[in-house]
């Protein structure tokens, strides 16, 4: 997303942001030159499956999963050094800061009853839509990777489709369509702030985690905002 890029941008960043797009990912993974990166570092926030995880709370990959029919069917290691350093030196004023597995999805997550389901067949903490194609990327060309996520919406919170079908395909928010949305339907306002609020609490801890980001080494690429 495109705010999640703002952050992770700086000196010897090549950041990707693919707006929650994984086709256009694995396009923009495609161009790199491997000769021109050290590692690998998915950067962003994520859908809580853990239910003790709440929105702002950090999640450092020890391994990326994906599943299908009920079963996890690929995972992908973590660099641990890079993971443990990325651990070891954040202090992000009473955020909770977890090591655990990260499930990658195809498609949004919306619903509790889906994120148990993925929780229950990969073991994994968190989903985003991007890190296993950065992980698998990583993996061919023989590159450490780490991922760090932050908790937007927890485990118990669905997602309004609203918010979902509001985003421009560069990630921003129509905001036209969103006040469109409410206009038909009023009783999603709830939601939707609730959403916001959610993604705000994952931003002001993203950008804590940004100075460590930073620091971790010259030629990391954040993959896959």
């Amino acid at each position: 997303m495109p705010r999640e890029a703002r952050i992770a941008a700086g000196p010897g960043m090549a950041v990707i942001c693919a707006a929650s797009n994984p086709e256009q990912l694995r396009l923009q993974l495609g161009r790199l030159d491997p000769a021109r990166v050290r590692g690998i570092v998915s950067f962003g926030v994520a859908g809580g499956l853990d239910p003790a995880l709440r929105s702002g709370d950090v999640v450092v990959a020890t391994e990326i999963a994906i599943a299908a029919e009920g079963k996890a069917t690929a995972r992908w290691a973590t660099a641990s050094m890079l993971s443990e350093t990325l651990v070891a030196q954040f202090d992000l004023g009473g955020r909770k800061i977890t090591q655990g597995i990260i499930a990658g999805a195809e498609d949004v997550v919306l619903h509790p009853h889906d994120k148990a389901a993925l929780r229950d067949s990969t073991g994994a903490t968190a989903v985003d839509m991007e890190s296993h194609i950065a992980a698998a990327y990583a993996a061919a060309i023989g590159l450490p990777f780490a991922a760090l996520r932050v908790i937007s919406d927890p485990a118990s919170r669905a997602l309004p489709e609203l918010a979902l079908n509001a985003l421009k395909p560069n990630g921003d928010v129509d905001t036209w369509k969103v006040l469109r949305g409410i206009a038909r339907k009023p009783s999603v306002l709830p939601q939707l702030m609730r959403t916001a609020r959610d993604f705000n609490q994952a931003i002001a801890s993203l950008r804590r985690c940004r100075s460590l980001l930073l620091e971790s080494g010259s030629g990391l690429v954040p993959a896959n905002l």
